[in-house]
């Protein structure tokens, strides 16, 4: 398996398939780089070179003891793209990888990155505060958290049977194997790795981050994730990025990875094709 080694020493997993300017995408909690399979094969075939890692403590990286926030999270990200040299990149941020795209060209600047793309991702922040006043309130947050001490299997069944995928919608069709891949995806992630990455989602704003971004960017959301709330996530990301795009899925969930492959990698491709050396 490829790895970089980060500051600290911790090893971080990565996939690099295909050749072409480079694609690299950051996935959500709890899952790992298996949860784009669908975007990084096709984008590949489609002539870019992907890469894809396992954030610090999810999937084949290491589980660190410290270290499971943004800054280092966005850190191991610019450790990655430094050690494979990639220039004029797109970064793609899933969810809360959404975050760690922004943490990384609020911390590292946008010398190596062409092209931003946000899906149904965290930015700007989650967490209702005295100044986010139309945030998410802390107690969901709280709920996440005992649920992963109680019993963290079960918490994984209950989001991807429900609110991650739209399954709890009237007429949702989200097969079995998507949603025992969160889950499977999820219980290879380490537990403290997992818990803590609640409150870097959750907690962790990214109000200037947003505002140092220079390069052309996408922002794609669904209209009815349950988990990142569209006016919460996508809009106000949108309205806060200098000249940013914006793409609302009707009716889609969070989960749009899976649930609107054809359509987001479709998306992402006339995006991608956009940019002009």
């Amino acid at each position: 398996m490829s790895h970089v080694t980060a500051a600290d020493g911790a090893q971080i997993f990565f996939k690099d398939w295909g050749a072409g300017r480079p694609v690299v995408l950051s996935h959500g909690w709890p899952l790992n780089s298996d949860s784009w399979e669908a975007q990084a094969l096709f984008l590949a075939d489609n002539g870019y070179r992907v890469v894809a890692h396992d954030r610090r403590g999810h999937g084949r990286s290491t589980q660190t003891w410290h270290g499971n926030e943004m800054d280092t999270y966005a850190d191991d990200l610019a450790t990655l793209i430094d050690t494979l040299d990639l220039r004029a990149a797109t970064l793609i941020g899933f969810s809360t990888g959404g975050g760690e795209v922004a943490r990384y060209i609020g911390r590292h600047g946008t010398a190596r990155v062409a092209q931003a793309v946000l899906v149904s991702a965290v930015p700007p922040l989650m967490l209702r505060t005295d100044n986010n006043p139309d945030g998410v309130p802390v107690e969901v947050f709280d709920q996440i958290r005992a649920g992963s001490l109680a019993d963290r299997s079960q918490l994984y069944r209950n989001l991807a049977d429900g609110p991650f995928f739209g399954n709890n919608r009237p007429g949702a069709t989200v097969s079995q194997g998507i949603r025992d891949a969160f889950w499977s995806q999820g219980m290879r992630a380490g537990h403290r790795n997992a818990y803590e990455c609640i409150a870097a989602f959750s907690a962790t704003d990214f109000r200037p981050d947003l505002d140092a971004f220079d390069v052309p960017t996408l922002v794609i959301h669904g209209d009815d994730d349950q988990v990142v709330p569209f006016e919460v996530g996508g809009r106000a990301s949108a309205a806060r990025i200098k000249n940013a795009e914006l793409k609302v899925y009707p009716s889609a969930p969070h989960g749009i990875t899976d649930t609107h492959k054809e359509r987001l990698g479709a998306d992402l491709l006339a995006f991608l094709d956009t940019y002009a050396a």
